[in-house]
């Protein structure tokens, strides 16, 4: 069996033997809603349980499109798609746009096959479908069975990811696949392979994987995952996909500091793509903006050089790396060299600041760009706390919400909250919050 299969796919074991716990999760109140389908015992429908949870910005009149955020394969990661709608990093992408943020959880057994839901031919698109159709219903906005999507999957999220983009492409405004894939050639021990359309070839794709996933390290765990990358880009590249490859220098198959290239990479493709008229097609990219850089298999594994307009790239085009504008190319060359992506702008400062008797609460947007690191308190016009007092994120930079494996809040969620133990009773303090994000720069 291919060795990619066997990382995603090949986790065989009896489907209904384990039943994993799915029932700790933050509580859908609105702007958060939630739905959920018992597994099918009929062919070609779910064979797995799923919990999809949905935030919908707070008084956006018309959504324009859902950002969807996608786990990956066996337990853990599957629990931990119930906190990907509560991230606040995401949701700032999807406010900034007007789109509502999903994030469904499969309720997989360790030891079952997932392909029976990241292949979304096994049922997982259909019950996607009826979940939007029913937290349309939910939420007041029916207009979520209609608006088009945009894709992140990590791992199993990411088959799943490119396979919608294979089956749905004139909904999909972009898709983001970090270490998974689509099967896209046959091959002994592969699911059935996709057909690659021309109009899926018109998605925006990047494909992410970290190098220690068979780039530079050929013995991890996780080294198939590049051919697999391999395969299916070359596959679409060679038809003139508007696909890309970025490597992460310091990571295996954990997700790492991808989010800080992803979320301004989909940030670009939807200011792009998005209509400006509900119900109107997904606009094309434009062309004359694209950057390209070579796909450079040298030494130990792939190295990248500074990319260049797309009119001015002397390469073979049908294995170059495709971006979408100069900012993105830009920003990718700082990632696929150290994951440090420039950010000059500060975080939205903190809002509906409340006291009560020595508890300070308050509410905080995060930076699109950068995320929240922590929060600075101040009393009497001096330092008193940060908030939490370390950001805890083993595969990257230390955040607000703290990360799990696939990119998701931990649970409990971290609430905006300090309580003064130390202030004095009888006397009245003045207290300041400043939100800090994960470059460092502070809000006002």
């Amino acid at each position: 069996m291919h060795r990619f299969s066997i990382l995603f796919f090949a986790l065989a074991g009896s489907l209904f033997g384990q039943q994993a716990p799915y029932d700790l999760f933050p509580p859908a109140d609105p702007p958060y809603f939630r739905v959920r389908y018992e597994a099918s015992t009929k062919p070609g429908e779910l064979m797995f349980p799923v919990n999809c949870a949905i935030w919908i910005p707070p008084g956006v009149k018309s959504l324009r499109g859902v950002i969807v955020h996608q786990h990956g394969c066996g337990e853990g990661s599957c629990k931990s798609g119930l906190t990907g709608a509560f991230d606040l990093h995401w949701q700032a992408l999807a406010r900034k746009h007007g789109c509502a943020l999903m994030s469904p959880s499969y309720e997989q057994p360790e030891k079952a096959n997932c392909q029976l839901w990241c292949d979304p031919r096994n049922g997982s698109d259909a019950a996607f479908q009826k979940a939007l159709r029913e937290l349309g219903g939910k939420s007041g906005h029916p207009e979520l069975a209609r608006v088009p999507w945009a894709l992140w999957g990590h791992s199993g999220g990411g088959h799943w990811a490119g396979g919608m983009v294979l089956l749905h492409p004139e909904r999909i405004v972009a898709a983001w696949l970090r270490s998974g894939v689509p099967s896209v050639m046959a091959a002994e021990g592969r699911p059935i392979p996709y057909a690659i359309s021309e109009a899926a070839c018109q998605v925006p794709v990047m494909c992410n994987l970290g190098t220690k996933e068979g780039v530079t390290d050929k013995t991890n765990r996780f080294a198939g995952v590049w051919s697999g990358v391999e395969v299916f880009f070359n596959a679409m590249r060679a038809k003139r996909a508007l696909i890309g490859v970025a490597v992460d220098p310091l990571t295996s198959h954990e997700c790492g500091n991808q989010r800080y290239l992803a979320i301004p990479w989909l940030d670009a493709c939807l200011t792009a793509r998005l209509p400006s008229r509900a119900g109107t097609p997904l606009k094309p990219m434009r062309a004359s903006s694209a950057w390209l850089a070579p796909l450079n298999e040298a030494g130990t594994g792939t190295s990248f050089i500074t990319p260049v307009p797309a009119g001015n790239f002397a390469g073979v085009k049908e294995t170059s790396v495709w971006l979408p504008n100069k900012a993105i190319a830009q920003a990718w060359a700082q990632y696929v060299k150290d994951t440090v992506v420039t950010d000059v702008t500060p975080p939205p400062a903190p809002k509906k600041f409340r006291v009560k008797a020595n508890e300070l609460t308050w509410e905080a947007e995060a930076d699109v760009e950068s995320g929240l690191a922590h929060f600075i308190i101040e009393r009497d016009g001096h330092f008193l706390a940060t908030v939490p007092e370390q950001g805890k994120n083993p595969f990257g930079r230390p955040i607000f919400q703290n990360l799990q494996y696939s990119d998701t809040p931990i649970q409990p969620l971290a609430q905006m909250r300090f309580v003064d133990l130390t202030a004095e009773a009888s006397k009245g303090h003045r207290y300041r919050v400043i939100a800090v994000n994960t470059v460092g720069l502070k809000s006002k």
